[in-house]
Formats: structure tokens, C-alpha cells, sequence
């Protein structure tokens, strides 16, 4: 595409060079940067771009996007705009010539439910035939191809070139979470959603390294309702109001409120050696009964999300019956055999939010004894920490504290930390080595247990000072289940 054409009617002022020039593709980072590319100099929390210029001109870049005064030798254009990222976004948009028009595009956010509600809108549209590609925490999915990522919504370019090969694979509806960070920086600045979704606001992501306070995360949030032509809320959640009056999409809502244009009339736990759901009974714009192969209440919520959507969808009822009766998502509630005695689930919750969510949950099912493996990551939040401690030791009969994804913290004062508000009438051990923690509970399993392993989910990695280890939880019990059957 010709420099000058991608550039049409955004503003900018040309430094050096000639804008009639064919750039092959855009890079943002320089180490991906080959002969005759756009380099876009980004300024992050972490990298600054501009400090590469140099190593993506030796790579092979014939332009470069700036918004800092920069010195470049040889015959290399130079462009400077206000703000590199949120032009990236523009430029993206039309190199990959407008994906979001060739596609139905659902987007959800919220602090919570998120990876649960696409994944369930996901196995619904594939359960009536549609063609569908997903963008979110746990990666992304085109068809039958994974990609990993390491943001739960990737970078614009990235974004937008995942679309782009959706829509060459004949894709006909696209998934996205959308993080609170990716709608603050722009990242889905250019993307109109035929759909948003919100499925709760909690304080969550406030701190030094995330929003400054509550009203910036809200705003942050908020921001996707302005992009999208329908709304689906939840009715109950405290920040409903602060979401809709931020948007112009149509509004449709979901809950146990009888003002809910789809609510529940009634709820009935579901529990036995290998399954644990819920049936609910629905009113409102359906009216009907599903069962839903996930536990809790929070449940019900995110399956009259993912319900509501795929009904303006235009999809059968007979469909989101079948698919939500079997459902599952890697690190949701993931049941892990272990034993016939007890059961072992895995789950993202880490946060005090989301542990005494899914702990309350569990408590319901009437186990023996609820044995809760948890820690905290390095680098965040320290309220965090105290949280989980306090809501861990409060809600278990049992706490095995040990490494979550330390980064350049030691465990030590993590685990610290944790301790500062925990119940000690909770019988706990600290075990630094998760291996070892997740050993101990499954040598000291006892009948009726549930262990609940917290904290990392689909993860498949620990995070010990700038470097990722291998470290898929499910691999590694495995492991643990080979070494205690050789002995």
C-alpha cells in the first residue's frame, strides 16, 4: 500500500523523506520489522520505541511513525504524529482494509466472566453451524489454529491482523475480550462491535501498575458502549448505570431483577461424582429451562450473557440448550481428576472478589472440607494479597499458600503479605514450591474434599524475575499422579 494513501486525511507532518513510497506491511516492534516496512515507535510502561529506530532502519524499514523528536541517517521517511498508538490503530484499519465490516462482532468486558461469557457464546454459535474465531485471555482461535497471546486484548495491529485472517478463513462471527487496559490505551480505538457485553465492574485493577482509581477503570470500561450498536448489561451489578449512561448502543439487560429483559425465576444446584452445574429456569424474552455444566450462581450470570447475545443473534434456544449443558473452559472451574474420594478444580480467581465468589459457590455443593492452594502475584496490587489471605482463610477449612507469578518480587514477602489479614483459625502451611503445594494437598486428600487450585487457570507458565518457566498446572499433576504411582 502506498505510505501517502494509508495516511489519507490522518494528520501528520512529514520530518524527512517522500510519502510516495509502497510499505509492504507495519511493525511495532523493530525485531519484526523485514525490507520496506512501517515501523511504528510505541511508548509502553516497560519499552520505549524510539530507542529502536535505528535497529528497525538496519532491518530493513523504509518509514517511521514517531511522536518525539528523532535524528535518523540516510534516506529513510520520517512522519510525526500526537500519538503513535492511537494512529497505529488507524493505520491497522485500513491496511487490513476494514475486517470488522466482514464479520459479526460480539465484544465482552467487565472485571469478571469475561474468557467464560465468549467461550460459552463460542461453543453456542458453533453448536448451530456458525464459523467462529475468539480473542482473548487464554489466546486466540481461528478455526482449528491457537495462537497464544500475552494480553488479554493484543495490541491494534495484532488485533486487526487476526481479524483480517479470520475473514480470509471465512469466519463469520469474531469473539473478543476487551480489557479495561486495551479501551484506556486505544487499542480497539477503530473497531465498531456489533454487540458489547458487560458483565460486572469490581476494584480489581486499581494500583500503581493498573488504573489510578475507581472512576478511571469505570471510564476506561465504559468506553466500549460508545463503539458498539448493541448493549446486553447486567441489571444487578452496582456499576450498571455508570456503564449505560457512557454508551449510545440499544440497551438489553440480564439478571435476577424482575425489570431484566431476560432474568432468572429460579436456580437448582447440580452435583455428583463428575459433575457439578446448575439448572435455571429463565422468564422474560425466554422462557425456558437450561442446565449449565459450570457451578454457582456467577454461572447463571455469565449463560444469560452469552443467552441474550446469541439471541439477538438470531440463534435457536434448541442450540444454547445443548451447548451450555456441556460446557467447559481451560482454567474455569476446570475439574482435574485426582481421586474418586475428592475433586480437584482449577481456577483463574486472584483476587478477594473472585475467591470468595467461587469459594461461596463450592460451600453450597456441601463438601467435606474445602482445601484452597493459592499466592499472589509479584509487582501488583498489595491490597490483593491482604484480600485473598483474609477471604482465602475465611471461606477454607484448609490453606496451602505457596508462589503465584512472582516477577521481581520475593515469595517471601508475597507470602508476607497474605498473612497480614488471615484467619488463623484456618489451619494453613506455606509451601514456596507450587509443585510441592499441589503434592501436599493430593497426599492429604481427604473423602468428599474439593480442592480448589487458584490463582493461575489457563495459564501455562510462572513468571520468576522477567522470565516465563513452563508451568501448565494440568501437565504438572500429571507429574505429580505418575511419581506417587511409582513409588
Amino acid at each position: 500500500m502506498k505510505l501517502e494513501n494509508l495516511f489519507d486525511k490522518i494528520p501528520y507532518t512529514l520530518v524527512k523523506g517522500n510519502m510516495d513510497i509502497e510499505i509492504k506491511d507495519i511493525a511495532y516492534d523493530s525485531r519484526n520489522v523485514k525490507n520496506d516496512y512501517l515501523f511504528v515507535a510505541i511508548s509502553g510502561s516497560e519499552n520505549d520505541g524510539h530507542l529502536y529506530i535505528n535497529d528497525a532502519i538496519k532491518k530493513g524499514a523504509i518509514a517511521i511513525l514517531v511522536s518525539e523528536d528523532v535524528s535518523c541517517d540516510g534516506e529513510i521517511t520520517v512522519i510525526k504524529v500526537k500519538d503513535t498508538r492511537i494512529i497505529l490503530s488507524k493505520l491497522a484499519m485500513r491496511f487490513f482494509k476494514y475486517p470488522q465490516n466482514k464479520m459479526k462482532t460480539i465484544a465482552i468486558t467487565g472485571t469478571k466472566g469475561k474468557t467464560t461469557v465468549s467461550f460459552m457464546i463460542k461453543k453456542i454459535l458453533e453448536e448451530s453451524g456458525k464459523k467462529c474465531g475468539l480473542i482473548g485471555t487464554t489466546g486466540v482461535y481461528i478455526g482449528k489454529k491457537y495462537y497464544p497471546v500475552k494480553n488479554t486484548t493484543p495490541e491494534s495491529y495484532d488485533t486487526l491482523k487476526y481479524m483480517n485472517e479470520m475473514v480470509n478463513d471465512k469466519i463469520e462471527y469474531m469473539i473478543m475480550e476487551v480489557s479495561s487496559q486495551a479501551l484506556k490505551y486505544g487499542r480497539v480505538n477503530d473497531i465498531v462491535f456489533d454487540i458489547g457485553v458487560f458483565t460486572n465492574l469490581t476494584q480489581d485493577h486499581i494500583g500503581e501498575f493498573e488504573h489510578t482509581d475507581m472512576e478511571d477503570y469505570i471510564n476506561s470500561k465504559g468506553k466500549l458502549f460508545s463503539q458498539c450498536n448493541y448493549g446486553v448489561f447486567n441489571i444487578d451489578d452496582k456499576y450498571f448505570y455508570d456503564m449505560v449512561s457512557r454508551g449510545d448502543c440499544s440497551i438489553n439487560t440480564y439478571g435476577y431483577n424482575e425489570k431484566a429483559d431476560l432474568r432468572v425465576d429460579s436456580l437448582d444446584l447440580i452435583y455428583d461424582a463428575n459433575y457439578m452445574g446448575i439448572k435455571i429456569k429463565t422468564d422474560g424474552i425466554i422462557k425456558d429451562t437450561f442446565e449449565i455444566s459450570s457451578p454457582g450462581e456467577f454461572s447463571s450470570y455469565n449463560a444469560l450473557a452469552a443467552i441474550q447475545t446469541c439471541y439477538l443473534l438470531g440463534i435457536d434456544v434448541k442450540y444454547m440448550k445443548k451447548a451450555l449443558s456441556n460446557f467447559s473452559v481451560k482454567g474455569r472451574v476446570e475439574p482435574v481428576w485426582v481421586s474418586d474420594d475428592f475433586t480437584l478444580l482449577i481456577d483463574y480467581a486472584h483476587n478477594g472478589v473472585s475467591t470468595e465468589s467461587i469459594l461461596t459457590t463450592i460451600r453450597e455443593y456441601k463438601p467435606g472440607r474445602i482445601v484452597t492452594i493459592f499466592g499472589c502475584g509479584g509487582n501488583r496490587s498489595r491490597d490483593r494479597r491482604y484480600e485473598m489471605g483474609e477471604i482465602a482463610s475465611k471461606y477454607s477449612d484448609k490453606c496451602i499458600i505457596t508462589e503465584d507469578n512472582n516477577r521481581y518480587q520475593d515469595f517471601d514477602s508475597i507470602a508476607n503479605d497474605i498473612m497480614k489479614n488471615f484467619d488463623k483459625k484456618c489451619e494453613y502451611v506455606i509451601i514456596p514450591d507450587r509443585k510441592e503445594a499441589i503434592k501436599h494437598a493430593i497426599l492429604n486428600g481427604k473423602k468428599g474434599d474439593i480442592i480448589m487450585l487458584l490463582g493461575k487457570g489457563h495459564e501455562d507458565y510462572k513468571e520468576v524475575k522477567g522470565v516465563r518457566y513452563p508451568f501448565d498446572e494440568r501437565v504438572i499433576i500429571k507429574e505429580i499422579l505418575e511419581e506417587l504411582n511409582n513409588k
